[in-house]
């Protein structure tokens, strides 16, 4: 229990150690009429670095393993008698509007659990595994001229934004039990330096990756979306350079980020934790610089084979670097065609569940009982 958790984060959050510069500063968002609430999340993320960095993992209310939609359960809470203080959820779906999303979550009960969250004092951040709009396939398929084609002079640049004004209604529809726009993290184009989306790189020059970056969140505005937070995101990179390559500027964005994944084995390789401490230093660098929040938005280990992966991997790869969350990928469980389990956090009786735990009870590690709607929406 981090009983002491509440009253330290009362202390910062309610600014009496935060310099009024300080506050006015992490305050200014890319959208300039950017909800109360919403430029209250951003305000708090910003505070609650000092503190530690919020946890949790995609789909995590919604099913586990061995279990689907179950009321109230969370493989995080079964481990630790906690739920997260982030969540993550996925668009993909609303293209064609569909009844439930790319994993099959109905979106009916996605919108019911970010109420509840938000009501609680939960974050919700979202990425959207768009279809291709060239060639109507998933979003793993690269064909050549996909991006290029949602281009304002773009042969689907209007299905693009039916697609975008499907999106609309959903944000415009999340509200919670006050009435208010429930603010959102949301990371459109995810893994952008990668190759395997569409939206990728490969598939794009940074002019247009920026052009249609800059329309999709003006478009948003337009259309009287107020209550996100824009959040980009790259796979592994390199250098400053290579991260800010296809960046759209520091009004187009409020929070930045990466992804990576675990593949080998790191009693043996310790190059993720390495690889992870060289881009924290490049994204702090930059942060610092522009005002920015960082976060590590989707990490994970496959099953988790390693005990120690929490307190030793996970905890070293972030090392002195203030980030504002992690979010860990989901709890599929069992998978039929690969014939194997398929989770990033785990489950009672799982090997590196002790270890969790530990993890849990850090000070710098804020779990849903670390954070209230009070502190984190006003």
């Amino acid at each position: 229990m981090k009983i002491y958790s509440l009253l330290t984060l009362s202390t910062l959050l309610l600014g009496i150690s935060c310099k009024a510069q300080d506050v006015k500063a992490v305050v200014k968002t890319s959208d300039e009429n950017t909800t109360l609430e919403t430029k209250n999340l951003y305000k708090n993320l910003s505070q609650l670095r000092e503190n530690g960095f919020l946890f949790g993992n995609q789909d995590a209310l919604a099913y586990g393993v061995n279990w689907k939609y179950q009321e109230g359960r969370c493989d995080i809470k079964d481990v630790t008698g906690d739920y997260p203080g982030i969540y993550g959820w996925d668009l993909g779906g609303t293209e064609h509007k569909s009844d439930t999303d790319i994993d099959g979550v109905p979106f009916v009960k996605m919108k019911q659990w970010i109420k509840e969250i938000y009501d609680r004092g939960g974050v919700s951040t979202m990425s959207w595994h768009m279809d291709n709009p060239f060639t109507g396939k998933n979003a793993w398929d690269t064909t050549p001229n996909s991006f290029a084609s949602i281009l304002p002079n773009g042969s689907k640049h209007e299905l693009y934004k039916s697609w975008l004004d499907n999106s609309v209604k959903f944000f415009l529809s999340l509200k919670g039990s006050d009435g208010k726009p429930i603010p959102i993290l949301y990371r459109p184009f995810h893994e952008l330096t990668g190759n395997w989306f569409w939206w990728c790189k490969n598939n794009a020059t940074p002019e247009q990756f920026k052009e249609v970056w800059k329309f999709t969140v003006d478009y948003y505005k337009s259309k009287g979306v107020h209550n996100l937070l824009y959040v980009y995101n790259t796979s592994m990179v390199k250098s400053r350079e290579e991260f800010l390559e296809y960046y759209p500027g520091a009004d187009y964005a409020d929070i930045i980020s990466f992804d990576n994944y675990e593949y080998n084995d790191p009693t043996k390789d310790n190059s993720f934790v390495e690889n992870n401490l060289k881009l924290f230093e490049i994204l702090d660098q930059i942060a610092k610089e522009q005002n920015k929040l960082t976060a590590f938005a989707e990490v994970g280990y496959e099953a988790i084979p390693y005990d120690k992966f929490w307190t030793k991997t996970l905890l070293e790869s972030i090392g002195k670097y203030k980030i504002s969350y992690v979010l860990a990928w989901r709890n599929h469980g069992w998978q039929e065609q690969e014939k194997k389990m398929h989770y990033y956090v785990p489950y009672k009786g799982q090997v590196s569940e002790k270890d969790f735990i530990a993890f849990f009870n850090l000070n710098q590690t804020l779990f849903q009982k670390d954070v209230s709607y009070k502190l984190m929406y006003k």
